[in-house]
């Protein structure tokens, strides 16, 4: 990947998680929203356009400010999909208004790009089996038969896996949710966990509970651990 292209995929990362803080939504808006843009939307729009001749202007040519607005739009259909109260369009559009400084958008160019992004995701937009969500679901079980668990950290599993969406090589772990769910748990013990308190043996649950095999999980813990440890020491 050029650097160019790289600094844009983490200006855009910090645009999304900037934009979750600000309008104060839930994590797993967050992580839904992640998973709508990186994971499905950046690699599908690129065999879009090949396939198809898109005269559509959001996404011809597909500025940095056109991405903006795509970033939001999957944060607006995360908060459909997981608010009680999801955001009105105007409210996106005054929020639009004040993060995105290269272009101005109307209300109907949201929608259109709505639209446009379903249409690229050819309306998949299913997040129930997000890394996100099986990772909590491991976490709870693991508080409940691990007396340990009451110091992991549940905080240092999201920072994990908001710095494995920070390079293209490593956000392809999120095409395995499960395995990637259950290393980030691992890694997480690892690093939270005073050593002289690693009593409960890990990862033989995780592999039970996740019935992935311990040569593969072993492997991205250490890739993970790697990752963390020598990309952002302390």
């Amino acid at each position: 990947m050029s650097t160019e292209i790289a600094h844009l995929r983490r200006r855009l990362l910090d645009f999304m998680i900037h934009s979750t803080t600000e309008l104060n939504l839930p994590p797993i808006v967050k992580y839904s929203s992640l998973s709508l843009f990186f994971d499905r939307f950046r690699p599908s729009v690129i065999r879009f356009l090949q396939k198809k001749k898109a005269d559509n202007w959001l996404l011809q040519p597909l500025t940095e400010s056109n991405l903006q607005l795509f970033v939001l739009i999957s944060i607006w259909i995360s908060c459909k999909m997981h608010c009680t109260r999801g955001l009105s369009v105007h409210s996106l559009k005054s929020f639009g208004d004040k993060v995105i400084t290269e272009q101005l958008f109307m209300v109907r160019d949201f929608l259109d790009a709505e639209l446009v992004f379903l249409k690229v995701l050819k309306f998949d937009i299913g997040t129930l089996n997000i890394a996100y969500t099986l990772l909590e679901d491991l976490f709870i079980q693991f508080k409940e038969v691990a007396k340990v668990g009451e110091l992991l950290k549940f905080e240092a599993c999201m920072d994990m896996m908001d710095l494995l969406y920070e390079k293209e090589e490593t956000s392809l772990l999120y095409q395995s949710s499960k395995s990637l769910a259950a290393s980030i748990l691992i890694s997480s013990y690892i690093i939270t966990v005073p050593k002289q308190q690693y009593e409960f043996p890990i990862l033989p649950w995780v592999k039970m509970v996740t019935n992935k095999e311990e040569n593969e999980v072993v492997e991205l813990v250490r890739y993970i651990l790697a990752h963390v440890l020598y990309s952002h020491p302390s």
